[in-house]
């Protein structure tokens, strides 16, 4: 079994910490992770040119690093998005991540369906809903299957690293870790 995590932060900050903790417990769990830089990627947003659900393999015709990624997200069992807040919602590259995987995956014929997908939101203060949201729209929408956690799966920090300070974030991140790692282990087998 195997876990994608997608970095969306430019930074090696909180996003990163945050991941690191439901990461550290998938590991714990036997489960192989891997973790991609998306944040800094220069990631392109979707030209709904269609040409996805034309072609019907689940690729892109844009032509930069997303069609690497689409082999390795569609041969995962889980994938975990972590993105900071922006202005009250997910990034803009996530955004673009957001949108490219999704319409190439339901135009590759729901390559994602059945698949585990969770957010991982580091915020400032406010916005982390509406991030938290557009990132479980991408899993919603593509019929995988979202793991749960002892509340929304955020944590709170500003300066580097100072997210582990947040007890409670901290403590969502683990739970969320483990019931990943519990479902992926239900549905494989």
């Amino acid at each position: 079994m195997k876990v994608l995590a997608f970095n969306d932060s430019p930074r090696q900050g909180n996003t990163a910490a945050a991941l690191k903790i439901v990461l550290g417990v998938l590991e714990r769990e036997g489960i192989e992770t891997e973790t991609i830089q998306l944040g800094g990627s220069g990631i392109k947003p979707c030209r709904s040119c269609f040409q996805c659900f034309e072609k019907g393999g689940g690729s892109c015709s844009q032509r930069d690093v997303l069609n690497l990624w689409l082999e390795k997200i569609y041969e995962a069992q889980g994938i975990l998005i972590g993105s900071p807040v922006y202005f009250a919602g997910a990034s803009s590259e996530a955004k673009a991540f957001i949108d490219r995987v999704g319409l190439c995956a339901m135009g590759g014929g729901y390559k994602l369906k059945r698949k585990v997908g969770a957010a991982v939101i580091a915020v400032k203060r406010q916005g982390a809903v509406s991030a938290f949201n557009q990132v479980n729209s991408l899993f919603a929408l593509n019929q995988m299957i979202i793991p749960c956690s002892i509340y929304w799966n955020f944590g709170m920090g500003m300066e580097p690293g100072e997210v582990l300070k947040d007890e409670e974030g901290v403590e969502t991140f683990q739970v969320l870790g483990e019931n990943m790692a519990w479902l992926l282990k239900k549905l494989g087998g």
